[in-house]
């Protein structure tokens, strides 16, 4: 981890994203005890936490493996942590049916975890980490181990569990859609540090940096040098032989490298004349077809995998491949960030 400094606001939904071995879990581990930083410091409410041993932190976890015990019935796993922090037989019993009817398992108390679905046994261990009332549950990677409609079921359920308890949640996840549905605030790790922390539209929208742009959902990186810097902020860039319009959004100057990102979506095809300051000609290489949307592949600003989508609507036909199109987005549309090595690309 290098130069680590992140707050999570009480009652927030934070995930941390990311590829693999770029800290995520490492930070994770941390905050919960199972890991010591070589320094700074950790607190949650204003307590200091080095000395604090895992155990005493009060903090639910949740992994991908579900961790249950697999001798225990559904209601001793979610008493067993009760149990040992002490609350009496009563108030278990209690905390035990509450928990179990906010992740919809109701009358399931009797049965073990191997008697249960994938899905069921990870709402047992979510029900688990909850059960005691923590203000701050980590899970890493929860629904790693499950299918894409398990997956999408439990995003949805998780959040809404959020939402009713307002307790504090850190989430780990390598999937950039489940950070998308599920987040208050994504923070993006690269190599031990995060490269931007913001809300799901913010980093779609508006990345800082070309890693961002190209982790976060599908863009087009065009690299190229500054030609010159307005003074309202649209540089003109050099890219393949064209000049195109973008908003500085990097530090940058005449004659320094540079990646432009422009999402595929914000790319009209044949505009009126004149509405966009950046019109080009473009050749279509591949056409795919995605349901609700046609995936264009283009020849554009010297090169052939330009993207550009248009909706699946009455009268597409008229592109096939092979056809010379005119397309065109707006300065604004287009961000100038930093030159990025897409050899590190994930």
């Amino acid at each position: 981890m290098r130069d680590l400094d992140l707050q999570i606001r009480r009652g927030e939904f934070l995930t941390l994203l990311g590829p693999s071995g770029s800290g995520k879990t490492t930070c994770l581990m941390m905050l919960a005890g199972f890991e010591t930083p070589t320094a700074g410091a950790i607190r949650i409410g204003g307590r200091a936490m080095q000395q604090v041993p895992a155990r005493q932190r009060g903090i639910g976890m949740v992994f991908q493996n579900y961790a249950l015990f697999p001798h225990m019935t559904v209601g001793e796993n979610l008493s067993f942590p009760l149990e040992v922090r002490g609350i009496d037989p009563e108030r278990r019993g209690e905390r035990v049916r509450r928990a179990l009817q906010l992740v919809r398992l109701d009358g399931l108390e009797a049965r073990r975890p191997g008697q249960l679905s994938g899905g069921q046994q990870q709402r047992v261990a979510i029900a688990r980490a909850l059960v005691f009332e923590p203000e701050l549950v980590l899970m890493d990677e929860p629904l790693g181990a499950l299918d894409r409609r398990l997956r999408e079921e439990l995003q949805y359920e998780i959040r809404r569990i959020h939402r009713d308890l307002g307790v504090t949640v850190l989430y780990v996840t390598h999937d950039q859609q489940e950070a998308m549905v599920m987040s208050d605030r994504v923070a993006v790790f690269r190599a031990g540090r995060i490269e931007q922390i913001a809300s799901p539209e913010a980093l779609y929208e508006e990345p800082e940096r070309a890693f961002v742009a190209r982790f976060i959902g599908e863009n087009n990186r065009l690299h190229g040098r500054v030609a010159s810097v307005g003074h309202d902020g649209i540089c003109a860039v050099d890219v393949g032989g064209e000049t195109v319009q973008a908003l500085r959004v990097a530090p940058c100057g005449p004659g320094d490298a540079t990646t432009l990102s422009i999402r595929p979506e914000r790319v009209a095809i044949a505009p009126e004349r004149g509405l966009y300051s950046n019109e080009f000609e473009a050749g279509i290489e591949d056409i795919t077809f995605l349901g609700d949307h046609l995936r264009l592949r283009v020849a554009l600003c010297g090169r052939s995998d330009f993207v550009v989508k248009i909706p699946n609507m009455v009268g597409h036909g008229a592109v096939i491949k092979g056809d010379r199109i005119r397309v065109g987005w707006t300065p604004t549309d287009c961000r100038v960030l930093d030159a990025d090595d897409e050899e590190s690309a994930p």
